[in-house]
């Protein structure tokens, strides 16, 4: 490991994280490091979340970023606990509203109370702030505990590409906006790679390369490593900066048994040609070591891997509470030397 800190104290926490179980990770992380709901509180722990925006869309002129918005309210405790996403309470009028107009698209609802959220954070990035300084001034609402800090202000967003054969292009394909691909077809339709549009042209955001660079420790959550935590490795510079800190980097596997804890991992890691299972997801991370990114790789107890070059452990990873979750983060700062 690159250096060695003493514990309990001060820590300073950043963890890639995207979707709904990065949202679950979250409250761990924060219980496991006792952080307040507002962070002026106590100012010597501090939790930075850098969230993916490949799930970020445009819907009815509104601009939309589900993983922003699902980390913001499950943290701030507005989320809706059954679904994991949108808002609690939540009523449907002006969806209904908009089907009867037959205006499209018609495959993702927008809530009424989760509207708001979209109209304000429209109405300040055409006012000319960008999506950090739009994120912050919403969680001033929230008090989520944590920083959230999408990885870029620009326009970086995952699109999938799936077969479209025609008669005279047997060998067609096309592209879809993720969400488009999830939320519309189920995911499924066959993905044949994933495109994070605009990453190439794309800068981290204020803070990100910093908050990496003046880290204890960076985690990275269970989430998609592919579209969530992938997402975020393809902003140019994130990654160069995730290997030159100081800090060492423990990731947690999404994948339990053979199986993703939720969501479509599986169908995700079998498009890029990685096997779903807890060592094939750390090898494809990598070790730190050689060119990869890892110090430390946590499967859960009933698995075991190999990763040349990583600390492997093995302990319970199922997040059934917020407690749960906190003893995950604790053996991950154990392997960190945090």
């Amino acid at each position: 490991m690159p250096r060695t800190w003493s514990y309990p104290g001060p820590v300073k926490a950043v963890a890639l994280v995207g979707g709904v179980g990065g949202a679950r990770f979250l409250l761990g992380l924060r219980a496991a490091l006792g952080v307040p709901a507002d962070p002026a509180d106590d100012p010597g722990q501090q939790v930075t979340a850098l969230v993916n925006v490949g799930d970020d869309i445009w819907l009815h002129g509104l601009r939309v970023c589900p993983d922003l918005d699902t980390c913001m309210y499950t943290l701030g405790g507005g989320i809706d606990r059954d679904r994991g996403w949108g808002r609690a309470d939540e009523s449907w009028t002006i969806k209904q509203e908009l089907a009867a107009y037959g205006a499209e698209p018609s495959w993702f609802g927008l809530g009424d109370r989760d509207i708001a959220t979209h109209l304000v954070r429209t109405r300040m990035l055409r006012a000319g702030y960008p999506l950090s300084a739009v994120t912050d001034a919403l969680c001033a609402r929230w008090k989520p505990g944590v920083r959230l800090l999408p990885v870029s202000d620009d326009r970086v967003e995952t699109h999938v590409i799936v077969d479209e054969p025609a008669a005279d292009q047997p060998g067609g394909q096309r592209a879809l906006h993720f969400q488009e691909w999830w939320v519309r077809h189920q995911g499924r339709l066959p993905a044949r790679r994933f495109a994070s549009l605009g990453a190439e042209q794309a800068t981290p955001a204020p803070g990100v390369l910093a908050a990496i660079a003046e880290a204890d420790v960076v985690l990275l959550a269970p989430s998609n490593p592919v579209v969530s935590v992938g997402a975020i490795l393809s902003v140019p510079g994130v990654r160069d900066a995730l290997r030159a800190g100081p800090a060492p980097v423990v990731g947690l596997s999404p994948i339990v048994g053979g199986r993703p804890l939720r969501g479509m991992a599986d169908t995700c890691l079998d498009a890029i040609g990685v096997a779903t299972t807890a060592e094939a997801v750390g090898r494809h991370y990598g070790a730190r070591s050689g060119d990869g990114l890892l110090d430390g790789w946590l499967v859960h107890e009933t698995d075991r891997a190999a990763v040349p070059g990583v600390t492997v452990r093995s302990v319970p990873l199922l997040m059934t509470d917020p407690e749960a979750t906190a003893k995950m983060v604790r053996h991950a700062f154990e392997v960190a030397g945090v």
